[in-house]
């Protein structure tokens, strides 16, 4: 029998183990699962928030960074309804609305059933001003009356002459102006992109347009147009225009917990707060066991196979025996990391003015990108909006989310809980978000470290760590921070799809686990 090692109970990490635990091979495997943390689903998981209000309900979840379960891959798409069969009844909200949704016939119904992924409408927003614009841009009157008519002409004109002259796609700069423009860009880009990464556009890879915005420009969006007019519901859609998504009824980490239940019905193990320090190889250069520290102390596990989602800075750390350019390539990898404060409160001084109809008039938006460089907030999460069941009340009150962007260690990371939420609530005030800081019913802070992969410093020296790793066969390096790739949740899954078949087919080029979410192919129409 071979041991398995899987490293993270994340998307990737689960769904390696769950496809293994699966397979026709699957009494040939001993499966299991180091996860460094206490917790299951890496950035995809849920934190469950009790007593803000006074009470011990279920309480307030929050999702950490927003995950909407939409993919072009139709493996993924069926693999979720697997895990969490669709609705076939109303939810809370949409009963109490009278919105009609499309049902699954025999699905479960989520006001008397938790095992359930909810048909969410998609409401995404810039705020920027003081006022709102869809995101992604639109040609709606709206967004040209908010804009202005000079601001409409300079923007069309800017967007022509990008046409006209294309900019060499060495930066994310030029590659957000070659699609919409330097007027457009400078608006709706330009700060957003610096307050998320610490770094102008113009120092970051082209890469993580190419994989983050995908077919979106101008031209998607006047194609997207004209298709909801002409296409009917056969039309061709950019992954970021779509107006629906699966929900799981109580977050994304709900989702993995149950997988990680069926991983573990299937006989893996996940060993929790298990984190990885290092390797043992043969002659070879194959990994022939792991190391990893406990509560109890340093553990030493024999590995067959090994497939790692942990950052890959910190798996070539743990390999003596790497070349001195490899080491510094993957020293040299950059991360940002990430905090998001929850706050309950009873209302937002947010005007809904769309003809969405939503509780108490709340605004629509599952997520508000604020695109003012005067606060340092990134975005707003509205979690009554992603599924009723992840507000205790509802109908009373209103759970946000408040997303910043930093680096570990630095003067907003260190700040205490309570000096932080201040800090995000001070910010809301100025934003008219928030009336009165006395509006705060109460808060949560979570602290995210690598959330997110970077594209620049040494990452365009990437390949040549790639390669190096590759040379170890039996190590498969899948998900976001196992690629160092700025993935979506299913394309982490998908570099998990590839690399089983790998194992079980026998099959030693890794490419195909690599070439998820490069080629441009995956990123036109569906």
């Amino acid at each position: 029998m071979k041991n398995i090692i899987i490293i993270g109970a994340g998307p990737a990490g689960l769904t390696a183990a769950y496809e293994l635990l699966h397979s026709e091979k699957k009494d040939d495997f001993n499966i299991v699962i180091l996860e460094e943390s206490g917790v299951i689903g890496g950035i995809s998981r849920t934190v469950r928030v009790a007593g803000l209000n006074g009470s011990n309900g279920r309480g307030n979840r929050m999702d950490i960074g927003g995950h909407r379960f939409f993919s072009k891959d139709q493996e993924v798409m069926d693999w979720w309804a697997k895990m969490m069969p669709l609705q076939g009844a109303d939810a809370f909200d949409d009963k109490k609305l009278g919105r009609e949704k499309k049902l699954t016939p025999g699905g479960p119904d989520p006001e008397t059933e938790d095992r359930v992924m909810l048909l969410r409408q998609r409401v995404s927003r810039i705020y920027y001003k003081h006022k709102f614009f869809d995101y992604p841009i639109t040609l709606k009157w709206q967004t040209l009356y908010n804009m202005g008519f000079f601001t409409t002409m300079r923007a069309g004109f800017s967007y022509l002459a990008s046409c006209l002259k294309k900019l060499p796609e060495t930066s994310l700069e030029n590659f957000y102006r070659n699609r919409f423009g330097k007027v457009l860009y400078s608006m709706f880009f330009e700060g957003y992109t610096e307050k998320l990464w610490g770094r102008h556009p113009s120092e970051i890879s082209a890469d993580w347009g190419a994989q983050r915005v995908k077919g979106l420009s101008v031209t998607a969006i006047v194609k997207d147009v004209f298709g909801k007019l002409f296409g009917g519901k056969n039309r061709k859609v950019e992954t970021s225009l779509i107006e629906e998504f699966w929900y799981p009824k109580f977050g994304p980490g709900q989702l993995w917990e149950t997988v990680a239940k069926e991983v573990q019905k299937a006989g893996g193990q996940i060993l929790f707060h298990s984190a990885v320090t290092g390797f043992e190889k043969n002659k070879d250069g194959a990994i022939t066991a792991v190391l990893y520290e406990t509560k109890e102390g340093s553990m030493r596990m024999d590995a067959d196979i090994v497939l790692s989602s942990m950052p890959i800075k910190d798996l070539v750390a743990g390999m003596p025996d790497a070349p001195a350019c490899v080491r510094r390539i993957a020293d040299g990898l950059p991360y940002r990391d990430f905090v998001t404060v929850g706050l309950l409160v009873p209302s937002l001084q947010l005007v809904n003015e769309t003809k969405i109809k939503t509780l108490n008039n709340l605004v629509p938006d599952c997520w508000i990108y604020v695109q003012d460089t005067g606060v340092k907030l990134g975005r707003i999460q509205i979690f009554n909006n992603w599924s009723p069941y992840m507000v205790e009340d509802p109908e009373h009150s209103v759970f946000i989310g408040l997303e910043y962007f930093c680096q570990e260690g630095d003067d907003f990371w260190n700040m205490s809980s309570k000096d932080c939420a201040d800090f995000a609530i001070k910010e809301l005030v100025s934003m008219g978000v928030l009336r009165s800081a006395k509006d705060v019913i109460g808060f949560h802070r979570e602290r995210v470290k690598k959330a997110y992969p970077a594209y620049f410093d040494t990452y365009d020296e990437i390949c040549t760590v790639q390669e190096w790793l590759d040379g170890m066969g039996n190590l498969y390096c899948i998900g976001r921070n196992g690629q160092h790739r700025y993935n979506n949740m299913d394309h982490s899954m998908a570099t998990a799809f590839e690399a089983v078949k790998n194992i079980l087919s026998g099959r030693t080029d890794k490419q195909n686990v690599w070439n998820v979410n490069t080629e441009q192919e995956y990123h036109e129409e569906k």
